[in-house]
């Protein structure tokens, strides 16, 4: 039987990655992750999996990130029963953050049931619960980088550093392929971190492979060089701008390193004094325990500008847990940095504090990470001038911000040069987590580098390819009938129906009098069936 690999996630969108092997020996899994984005998107993870999850006999986890773990519980709750195979910091973060993950399910749909029992609709269930997540965490175990081991019979692997946040891997695995004369040898990338990074060394693997896996978050830019110095200081601009315009500074931040690097860098800034002793919030439980596995693993850390036992403390830094320590965030008119989860604003805390301060001119807003389309992050940083936040329409007056050089993913010429130096790749090489824009354009970089165009594939949802390793063959995916169209990856009808909703309010509050506002009203009435 020759290997078969299927593109499950993380094909065509840059979340819900989740990749299987089917070869002769039994089904391996890489990654199971949630898809997050337009509700079109975020609806896939409500639906049954395309494969059966008893019939998995294994599952490899790159790093802890919820686009490529938050699915597992709901994998072990239909049934897998295997073993979860990942480095002991994404075991450590993964005890905290799915059980997180199923918490926030469960009170997602509590606050969507209510809507629809006003409404007359049917109640949903949630994803998974916290108790399903918590269960899934004893198949659990952990293995060392850079050492083979077997996770099933056929299949050997092998983890490296990918630099990309703490315990994140790369994965090389050599393949039983029965009937040929050695087996196929792939890498998948994970997640791969930027040179110039806090915490980590830049990511590593050997070179020479039958197939790699290659991330392509921004195959399609360049973020400007920056060191970490110089990172530092364009937040310290950011800090003292929002601190001089009177409001406080929202920064929506991923809860696992996104949010470490800036307490770190906003320690080392009030310590050198080039900020003022600013009150920093941490609004989010997951985060401040993300932030005691770091502490845990403090030794293991590259770069920090302190010692150990300092790393995050700070009498300014204030940890929230309580529903009613965060409501009270609210009372503050202005002058503190508030950092909540999640990154692209698509659920927990920081929309609340997003609902309280978009509309002042004074308030700021950071966004220091990947928005994916569709998400409330990138619509409020696409310039919309309001948005709507559980269900209602929110003007967006204050300072929108970004800082590009926080990020956790290799840029352009970074992927190209990951890519160069695990060369030669023999039989092919997929193009995965990214947009097809982003995707595209790095393939046609790739190409000019010298790269065979023939042997850069880019798989769409739930394809499928044979990992054949003949001399000569080109590889080829087989079209599988999609979960969800390509168009309506990043953006749907939800995204158009907001969209004319907050359109059509806008342009009658504009019209002078009420008969034009019901003409209107009734040519849009006379369209509807």
């Amino acid at each position: 039987m020759t290997p078969e690999l299927i593109f499950h996630g993380g094909a065509g969108t840059v979340t819900g990655s989740c990749y299987e092997i089917r070869h002769a020996g039994g089904r391996l899994m890489i990654d199971c992750g949630m898809f997050q984005g337009n509700t079109t998107v975020r609806e896939l993870n409500y639906r049954e999996f395309p494969f059966e999850p008893s019939k998995v006999d294994a599952l490899l986890v790159t790093h802890a990130h919820i686009d490529h773990t938050g699915l597992i519980p709901k994998l072990v709750k239909h049934g897998f029963t295997g073993r979860i195979h990942a480095t002991a910091p994404t075991v450590d973060l993964a005890s905290f953050m799915l059980p997180d993950s199923g918490y926030i399910q469960e009170s997602e749909v509590e606050r969507l049931n209510k809507r629809n029992r006003r409404r007359g609709k049917p109640e949903v269930e949630p994803i998974y619960t916290q108790r399903d997540a918590e269960a899934c965490l004893k198949q659990f175990d952990d293995v060392a980088m850079e050492r083979w081991f077997e996770p099933m019979p056929g299949i050997q692997a092998r983890y490296w550093n990918a630099g990309h946040i703490l315990g994140s891997a790369s994965i090389e695995l050599k393949v039983s392929n029965a009937g040929a004369a050695r087996p196929v040898h792939m890498l998948f990338s994970g997640d791969l971190g930027p040179d110039e990074k806090v915490f980590h060394l830049e990511p590593d693997a050997p070179a020479g492979f039958d197939y790699i896996l290659s991330e392509s978050t921004y195959g399609d830019r360049e973020r400007e060089d920056a060191t970490v110095e110089q990172r530092r200081q364009a937040l310290r601009r950011e800090i003292i701008d929002a601190h001089e315009a009177g409001g406080n500074l929202l920064i929506p931040a991923f809860a696992v390193e996104r949010t470490q690097e800036l307490m770190h860098d906003i320690g080392v800034l009030m310590a050198a004094r080039q900020i003022p002793p600013m009150t920093v919030f941490l609004d989010s439980p997951l985060a401040n325990n993300a932030t005691k596995v770091f502490i845990e693993h403090a030794s293991t850390l590259d770069d920090i500008d302190m010692d150990e036992a300092d790393l995050f403390k700070n009498p300014n830094f204030h940890f929230t847990t309580s529903v009613e320590d965060s409501k009270a965030i609210n009372n503050l008119k202005g002058g503190a940095i508030i950092m909540a989860a999640s990154g692209m604003c698509d659920a927990g805390r920081i929309r609340h504090h997003l609902r309280n301060n978009l509309y002042k001119r004074e308030a700021t807003v950071l966004f220091v990470g990947y928005q994916a389309p569709g998400t409330l992050g990138s619509l409020i940083l696409s310039g919309e001038e309001a948005v709507r936040i559980h269900g209602r329409e929110i003007k967006v007056n204050a300072r929108i911000r970004r800082i590009g050089n926080y990020s956790a993913h290799a840029d352009q010429g970074e992927l190209i040069a990951w890519i160069k130096e695990r060369l030669p790749v023999h039989a092919g090489l997929f193009l995965t987590h990214g947009d097809d824009g982003a995707r595209k354009v790095l393939k046609d970089h790739l190409v000019a580098e010298g790269l065979e165009a023939e042997r850069i594939i880019l798989p769409g949802l739930d394809e499928r390819a044979m990992l054949t390793i003949e001399p000569g063959q080109k590889p080829a995916t087989v079209r599988e009938k999609s979960r969800v169209a390509p168009a309506e990856i990043a953006t749907d009808w939800y995204n158009d129906y907001a969209a004319l909703l907050l359109k059509l309010g806008k342009t009658l509050e504009a019209m002078p009098d009420h008969d034009q506002r019901r003409a209107l009203l009734a040519k849009l009435h006379a369209q509807l069936p």
